[in-house]
This record gives structure tokens, C-alpha cells and sequence, in this order.
């Protein structure tokens, strides 16, 4: 695996960041939370996230909301789903970079996230066996997500 920059160059002293390369997350789920979180508090996205965890809240699916059902409790867009895996692996980085700022001397309490990046990673290929020794082709999706978070007043 390459090792890759960030997508964003945020610069400063009160910038931390984190990320996760080839996470076996569904993409577009990924894109939909990371355009959710972004301009909120890492404790907003962290509280949001664990809601979404335990099926109380769901993400509004803007982009990828063909046949996707609507959800109670969404204000502004009907459509919504409920993306456990990529919600905890979200959870994961959040955490990851709360600590990375607190290794740098920022407030944890005071982080708002600046950006987020969810980019297709590579895709782990295999083959799934059929009936009378046939066997189909299959492709593990796999994602690159990326935070930068920013102290503030």
C-alpha cells in the first residue's frame, strides 16, 4: 500500500489530523457521513455517530438516495439510512484524532472538523464459488478516510 497525503493542505498550529487507509467500509456510505460531520464539533459527530450506531438517528442520503426510504427524525431531507459499520469506523478516526490533538496541546473540547475526506480505496478481488465447480468473480470494496480538525474560541 502507498503511502498518500491528505487532499487538503491545513496548515497552522492548531490543526490536527488523522486518517485511515483501505477501511472494508461501503464508499458511499462514507461519502454521505463525511458530507454530514463536516463543520460540526468532533463531540457533536461522536454523540450524532453513536445514535447512528443504536438506530435512533440517521444519516441524510443526499447523493446516494436511489430507492432509499425515508426516515423519521430527518428536518431538512427525507432520505436516510442507517450506516452502522461506516458510523464506527467514523467513530474510530474521530477518536483517533481527538488524541492526536491532545498530544499536540489543543482542547479536545473545542475541535471543529475542518475536513473530511471519504475516497474509494482499493479493491481486494476474490472469487466466489457457484455450483458445478463455476466460480464468479467478486470485489471487496475498501475506502480512505481522512480528518482535519481545527481549534476554536
Amino acid at each position: 500500500m502507498a503511502r498518500t497525503g491528505y487532499s487538503a493542505q491545513v496548515e497552522g498550529e492548531n490543526v490536527a489530523r488523522a486518517k485511515a487507509n483501505e477501511l472494508p467500509v461501503s464508499p458511499k456510505h462514507s461519502i454521505e457521513i463525511a458530507r454530514f460531520i463536516r463543520k460540526m464539533t468532533t463531540l457533536e459527530a461522536k454523540t450524532y455517530l453513536a445514535d447512528v450506531v443504536e438506530l435512533k438517528k440517521a444519516i441524510p442520503f443526499k447523493r446516494f438516495n436511489r430507492n432509499v426510504a425515508h426516515k423519521r427524525g430527518l428536518s431538512k431531507w427525507p432520505a436516510g439510512r442507517y450506516p452502522v459499520k461506516a458510523a464506527e469506523a467514523y467513530i474510530r478516526l474521530l477518536e483517533s484524532v481527538e488524541k492526536n490533538a491532545e498530544y499536540i496541546g489543543l482542547d479536545t473540547e473545542k475541535l471543529r472538523i475542518d475536513h473530511v475526506a471519504a475516497n474509494t480505496g482499493r479493491g481486494l478481488r476474490a472469487f466466489f464459488p457457484r455450483a458445478m465447480g463455476r466460480a464468479t468473480p467478486k470485489r471487496r470494496e475498501t475506502v480512505n478516510i481522512e480528518i482535519v480538525v481545527t481549534e476554536v474560541a
